[in-house]
């Protein structure tokens, strides 16, 4: 296997044989998907990072890699062997991708890019960044023949998210987008992300590990509705379903010909930001298209959960709920009897009691089981030759998740191993006070998630502490672990309404010392109506246990201490009849309610 400084050496080899003087590597797709494909794993493959978000960058002399908050232990550890220079995005005088292309390349040189996997806004924004500078962008892909052994594109089998499930037909949600298209004065959208496919079409499939996607397209007109997918993939109740809901198939590599080649006058609704930049000169340069850019209307559409998806999330998080109550049983006896646990063991544990639940088709993410100061590393993940060994101190986090054919979970617990500092149980107060602030927010109709972001980190700030990431995510229905467009963050602009689910997992993470999370599901719910307007609330539909072990209660409101007692309740109340006798005890010692 070559180094990573190797591969970077055949990159610039080829960027010389097609006439570039840089070339760019982001983690994408030609869906500009979060998780990715194997086959479409090239930023890790050439820079040796393994995260799930950074873009690499390269010229004749020199490389830069750049990856946010999350991933900056990680990234430094992975690059340390590589020429590669580590870009902290958001850091003081950290320059943007474009920004340093734009710095390093002169007027009359060439940056290369693969268009079917680089985004149409990216490339405005490469082309803002180098303003009158005369610097080419060049559509070539530079990896396929400098991959060795590259994995192939995923075809799996694809199968029917039923109706009692979905609650709404292909064709309905196909008319839904039709009355958006006209409302934003179109007649065509051009759909390329995966998720928006698989909750327009009730499809699903494997083709991305823990996302049950299919790979495909879609271009939805006021008279027709096309799926471009690899017809083999399709048993016959699903082109059975498709027929009956007017939906057309076409192949999945035809789309940029059909493209190219329509001649249908059509006002296309397209987002810089979803549509990759080969597709979008496709459309740009067929003169029977006129773009209207705007966001694609399927996103806000599946951000609001309609009431069967909200009963069928509500049924998945019950079943994952007595999972993890089985998991800290197995996780406290363990302990107890002094055997040896690791934090790979911590995943198979998870895996045992959550894939025996109904309608548990897999993970939602990788599980990320971190002991100690392993858990500062907001997105790491264990490996069996390193892996640390629980001891009886500290905290373990478990960030996991489980996909099932009634929803998508995502969950967070810190659980106390033993022996605390008085500073470790300040940290986790914290984070806990963070984490209720949110879940009893009460707030005006039209608040975005960035408005409502600090209400959960006002509690760390006043301690001076931060966290570098988003406060809470959207969750898909048997879909994506990450899915908007909804989200708990600073800069997120999207308006809050009932029926929106968003996760709320504030955090504390110290470098070399521990790192804590605590994470439920909300469901943004209509709270009462008075003279100043219609006032939202949100509702935990997470169920287990938080662990009160390490909370210092004077350090909680009465409101806070109120809620958290409430919570507990509700959730003895919810998971005792999935539970046997013994099962229910534990739990009803761990909600216990907590006092003064």
């Amino acid at each position: 296997m070559p180094t990573t400084n190797e591969k970077l050496a055949l990159l610039r080899r080829t960027m010389k044989a097609v006439n570039a003087d840089a070339c760019l590597i982001p983690s994408s797709d030609p869906h500009l998907s979060e998780y990715l494909p194997a086959h479409w794993q090239a930023r890790s493959y050439f820079s040796g990072f393994t995260g799930s978000a950074g873009t690499l960058a390269l010229t004749a002399d020199s490389s830069a890699l750049w990856t946010d908050g999350r991933y900056f232990i990680q990234a430094e550890r992975q690059l340390a062997d590589s020429e590669i220079q580590l870009m902290r995005m958001g850091q003081k005088n950290v320059p943007t991708v474009a920004a340093w292309l734009a710095g390093a390349l002169q007027d009359g040189q060439t940056l290369a890019l693969d268009g079917m996997i680089t985004s149409q806004a990216f490339v405005n924004d490469l082309k803002k960044a180098f303003g009158s500078k005369n610097i080419r962008i060049k559509d070539a892909d530079l990896v396929s023949g400098n991959w060795e052994d590259r994995p192939a594109v995923p075809a799996t089998e694809c199968y029917v998210h039923e109706l009692c499930y979905a609650g709404l037909s292909a064709g309905e949600k196909i008319e839904q987008v039709r009355d958006a298209l006209c409302k934003a004065d179109a007649t065509a959208v051009l759909i390329t992300r995966l998720d928006s496919a698989a909750w327009l079409t009730n499809l699903r499939a494997s083709d991305i590990a823990y996302n049950p996607f299919a790979l495909c397209f879609m271009f939805i007109s006021q008279t027709s509705a096309l799926l471009f997918i690899d017809a083999s993939r399709l048993p016959a109740d699903a082109l059975k379903m498709l027929r009956e809901n007017n939906i057309e198939v076409r192949g999945y590599g035809e789309i940029r010909s059909w493209l190219k080649q329509n001649t249908k006058p059509e006002t296309v609704l397209a987002d810089p930001a979803s549509v990759t930049y080969a597709l979008w000169q496709e459309l740009e340069q067929n003169a029977a298209f006129c773009i209207k850019e705007g966001a694609e209307p399927v996103q806000p559409l599946k951000g609001v959960k309609n009431p069967t998806e909200i009963e069928n999330l509500k049924n998945s998080h019950r079943k994952d709920g007595a999972a993890m109550v089985r998991f800290q049983m197995e996780l406290e006896r363990r302990m107890a009897a002094g055997e040896r646990t690791t934090e790979c063991d911590i995943e198979a544990i998870l895996r045992n009691f959550r894939f025996v639940q109904p309608a548990c088709v897999g993970e939602s993410f990788n599980t990320i089981a971190a002991y100690g100061a392993n858990a500062a590393m907001m997105h790491y993940s264990a490996q069996p030759a390193t892996c640390a060994v629980l001891a009886p101190k500290g905290f373990l986090l478990v960030d996991s998740g489980a996909q099932y054919l009634d929803g998508t979970t995502d969950i967070t617990r810190t659980y106390a191993l033993g022996e605390l500092t008085e500073e470790e149980k300040r940290w986790y107060t914290l984070v806990l006070k963070s984490h209720i602030d949110i879940a009893m927010a009460v707030f005006l109709e039209g608040c975005t998630g960035g408005n409502l972001d600090i209400l959960a980190r006002s509690a760390v700030w006043k301690h001076g502490i931060d966290y570098r990431c988003g406060t809470g995510h959207g969750v898909g229905f048997l879909g994506g672990v990450h899915e908007g467009p909804q989200g708990l963050r600073i800069t997120n602009n999207v308006v809050f309404v009932p029926g929106m689910t968003v996760t709320d997992e504030p955090g504390i993470y110290e470098e070399g010392k521990v790192g804590i999370r605590i994470e439920n599901e909300l469901l943004c719910v209509k709270h009462n109506e008075t003279e100043y307007g219609t006032f939202l609330a949100f509702e935990p539909f997470t169920y287990c246990p938080i662990d009160t072990t390490p909370v210092l209660v004077e350090m909680l409101t009465e409101e806070e201490l109120n809620w958290l007692n409430d919570y507990h309740a509700m959730v003895l109340k919810t998971l005792s009849p999935l539970l046997n006798a013994t099962e229910v005890e534990w739990l009803t010692a761990k909600c216990a309610a907590l006092h003064r």
